[in-house]
């Protein structure tokens, strides 16, 4: 049974881009398995037509999406501390930490955030991709930590995920890049589609699987074999900023998966190793949906990121900050 339909207009897209990836822009909250899902089940119709996830929309093709009553999450409340930067009826910013899964999956089955916030909230949060409250709006990797948003509503989650569609909302990033001969300034446009052989890793491409991604940056301080840059998002492709940083030549600090023979390199020069990568969301804007007013939240840096620049720039590490 539907809770709510909404329809969408199928803009230029992509060549290429199934049905199923081109939702995923305007729903970044919702997995790509559960948009299968509601394909396959009928609940997302082109044209009035049911379709298979694998269709190739076309541009003016109207979308009908009818919402399913929420299923209960498998996702047991648990009582983790949270970082909130703000919390209303409607929505709350947090300042995540590193190192807390998101959702339960394969090897996470608890204490993820999802966990953490089905406690906190108790019931209050939006049921968009067909699990009862999951509220998650967009994601951060498990060892990102910064600014994230949780819908509390459909209505909220709707509006914000409209705004991530339409690019409308503002993500600034900080990270540690290995390189500090990284030019002061720079704009990186490369096609993103997920590694042809590495499943669980993403890469520049340039075919038809490939997604337009566009990353801006500046250095703030450069540092021993490595940089401090401010990143600005564009797009919102999976692990962006760590893939468009590699494809430059100059991969996060601490990233073993798209910076490994270059991170080793650093440890040699520095005798320091980073515990994750270092990429922290600094700051977010963005329009509350019910209020229309504007909004601005940043989150500081996490102990481990303090500990890593003054590692880099060779001052003592006290005990507090390690």
């Amino acid at each position: 049974m539907a809770v709510f339909t909404q329809t969408l207009t199928i803009g230029d897209t992509d060549p290429g881009e199934r049905i199923d990836s081109y939702l995923r822009q305007f729903f970044p909250g919702v997995s790509r398995k559960q948009l299968v899902r509601l394909i396959r089940e009928g609940h997302i119709l082109i044209g009035g037509e049911q379709v298979k996830p694998r269709y190739f929309p076309k541009a003016g093709e109207v979308i009908s999406i009818s919402w399913p009553e929420p299923r209960e999450p498998i996702a047991e409340p648990e009582e983790i501390p949270l970082n909130i930067l703000f919390e209303d009826d409607d929505l709350l910013v947090m300042n995540k930490e590193p190192g807390i899964v998101v959702h339960p999956g394969a090897g996470h089955d608890e204490h993820t955030l999802v966990n953490a916030l089905l406690h906190h909230c108790r019931g209050q949060l939006s049921g968009v991709g067909g699990v009862a409250r999951p509220g998650i709006v967009h994601r951060l990797d498990k060892d990102t930590s910064g600014c994230m948003i949780v819908a509390k509503n459909d209505f909220t989650h709707l509006g914000l995920a409209k705004q991530f569609a339409g690019r409308t909302m503002e993500k600034i990033y900080q990270a540690l890049v290995c390189g500090d001969t990284i030019p002061a300034s720079g704009n990186i446009r490369a096609a993103i589609a997920r590694h042809p052989s590495h499943r669980k890793r993403m890469a520049v491409r340039d075919d038809e699987h490939a997604r337009s991604a566009h990353t801006s940056y500046r250095v703030i301080e450069r540092l021993k074999g490595a940089a401090m840059v401010e990143a600005h998002l564009h797009t919102g492709r999976t692990h962006q900023i760590r893939v468009h940083f590699q494809f430059i030549g100059y991969p996060l600090v601490g990233d073993a998966t798209y910076g490994k023979r270059q991170n080793q390199r650093l440890k040699e020069l520095t005798n320091y190793a980073a515990p994750r990568q270092m990429l922290h969301a600094r700051s977010i804007r963005f329009t509350h949906p019910r209020t229309e007013t504007e909004m601005s939240f940043s989150a500081e840096l996490p102990n481990d990121f303090q500990t890593a620049i003054r590692a880099l720039k060779n001052e003592p590490i006290s005990e507090s900050t390690a």
